[in-house]
């Protein structure tokens, strides 16, 4: 039988021209979770599998624009954020937000794409954790993500865990540190709140992969958009990217391997 789509979501990204990551890996993660997905574009990237040749930050009002159309027309159940690329952005999001206070937010703090380009200006940690970190229901920073919003270094597991309790102590409801940059055969993740710590474990896939982490915070979000709880939500969008990545493929000339969203559901 044909299922219907009723549950929407919302991404506020980027878009990777490549179709690997960005609103492109947002909306085949909905699409995948049989959530209707909407999006207001923060940025327009040029880039491949193997470099980022060009960003454009949208207009502050164009922006703005976006996402006053999608909220006053559709119900939505929750937010993803990702590439927000400038200070005065990540402001506009933030006062848009402030108007919609009971809708769950997923912030992905995106700073530096998986080719080594930055995604953002230097003092973009800083309006991230002034503007949004408090409108965070769950933050989804991986290694070096955290250690640039709290400038500090992660190595060990002990490492991961005061990281994700400094994040909480800033504003963040709740943190999903994830640990797939650190050495080994095993990745594990910690989901931290502010009355429960769970981690979570699987094997490493090989290779160099990209719009993970974009794809993990969309399927958060779906998840959170269906009605599931924070940690089933995160539970199942580990498998689902896990599956994904392991179905990957590399579609252009460089090493990068991007994920089969549908075949993973």
């Amino acid at each position: 039988m044909k299922r219907s789509i009723s549950d929407i979501a919302l991404t506020i990204a980027g878009s990777d021209s490549g179709g690997g990551a960005g609103i492109q890996a947002d909306l085949r993660t909905f699409a995948a979770f049989r959530v209707h997905g909407v999006c207001a574009i923060t940025a327009v990237t040029a880039q491949n599998t193997r470099q980022v040749t060009a960003i454009h930050a949208v207009p502050r009002a164009t922006l703005r624009a976006q996402l006053d159309a999608v909220l006053t027309d559709f119900r939505i159940g929750a937010i993803k954020i990702g590439m927000l690329a400038t200070p005065g952005l990540a402001r506009e999001v933030a006062a848009v937000l402030a108007r919609h206070p009971r809708i769950p937010v997923i912030l992905d703090p995106v700073l530096i794409a998986t080719t080594g380009a930055h995604l953002a200006k230097v003092d973009l940690a800083a309006a991230l954790l002034k503007h949004l970190l408090a409108r965070a229901d769950l933050l989804t920073p991986n290694i070096p993500e955290a250690e640039r919003l709290l400038a500090c270094t992660i190595k060990t597991t002990a490492d991961m865990r005061s990281a994700a309790a400094a994040l909480l102590a800033r504003g963040a409801h709740a943190v999903l540190l994830k640990g797939g940059h650190r050495a080994g055969n095993e990745i594990s993740d910690l989901l931290l709140t502010q009355h429960d710590e769970h981690w979570f474990h699987q094997r490493r896939i090989r290779g160099e992969s990209h719009g993970t982490g974009c794809s993990l915070s969309s399927a958060i979000a779906a998840g959170i958009a269906h009605g599931n709880s924070l940690e089933i939500a995160v539970e199942e969008a580990i498998g689902f990217v896990h599956e994904a990545l392991r179905a990957g493929y590399r579609p252009g000339k460089g090493a990068l391997r991007v994920l089969d969203h549908l075949a993973a559901r």
